[in-house]
């Protein structure tokens, strides 16, 4: 039996509502049922999309089922869709214009994405089992606080506290959500796609003062779209030698 179909058993059995979803993009709502679930199959990755209310009690249910054994935690990453299916510059040959066109946003309509702004992702891994598989868990801009699955896998503390410094996510029942890669004071959250490139502030060392001050950042933000032609060169055939 293949892994979709252990789960789709098992879970059922537990009195979830487990369906099985063939687009591209599935939602969950936010605010969904803690009995709903949704799987996903695509190019051969199996991912499963729950709400945040579920998400300690089928965590444990993967790590402790024989069946799945799913005892590693590989990674805990988010999603932010604000431009999901929003293409700024989209062609298939080389231009001059492109780049000028995007700065200028001309003729750009800009429409929301109709679902929950975030997800964070989990990727499991059953090293005895050999399959993996993903985890999704979208949340509400207004509400960014789901439970820490460190008491089920310990190697999320490094992650959530990424997740937490990167997108702005609150992992409940963390011991230490700090921030762990960028500075105690920086503001805001890089990785959210209204984030400025160039960022809000800038650091610099000041002489007079002899210390390291903050200051509005100086540098013009900027959008680079590069010039290129989609073909994949590696299929295109080679030119007659003359030689």
């Amino acid at each position: 039996m293949i892994l979709q179909d252990r789960i789709l058993q098992h879970f059922s059995a537990q009195g979830f509502d487990c369906k099985v979803a063939m687009q591209p993009l599935v939602v969950l709502p936010a605010t969904a049922a803690p009995s709903q679930l949704a799987l996903q199959q695509d190019r051969k990755e199996l991912t499963l999309i729950l709400s945040k209310n579920a998400l300690l009690d089928v965590a444990t249910q993967l790590r402790d089922t024989p069946e799945f054994c799913f005892e590693q935690l590989i990674d805990v990453c988010g999603v932010d869709y604000l431009t999901y299916g929003i293409d700024e510059w989209v062609t298939d040959k080389a231009t001059g214009s492109g780049f000028e066109r995007a700065v200028n946003k001309q003729g750009l309509t800009v429409e929301p994405f109709s679902g929950p702004r975030f997800a964070v992702v989990y990727h499991l891994l059953s090293v005895k089992l050999n399959q993996r598989l993903r985890l999704k868990v979208f949340l509400d801009e207004v509400d960014l606080r789901l439970p820490s699955v460190m008491p089920i896998w310990p190697a999320a503390n490094w992650f959530e506290r990424e997740a937490f410094d990167l997108f702005g996510f609150l992992f409940e029942g963390h011991p230490d959500l700090r921030r762990i890669l960028t500075d105690y004071g920086f503001i805001g959250h890089p990785f959210r796609k209204d984030f400025p490139v160039s960022g809000h502030v800038e650091m610099r060392y000041d002489k007079a003062t002899e210390r390291v001050i903050y200051q509005p950042v100086s540098i013009p933000e900027r959008v680079l779209v590069p010039k290129v032609i989609r073909e994949d060169s590696r299929y295109l055939e080679g030119e007659p030698s003359h030689g």
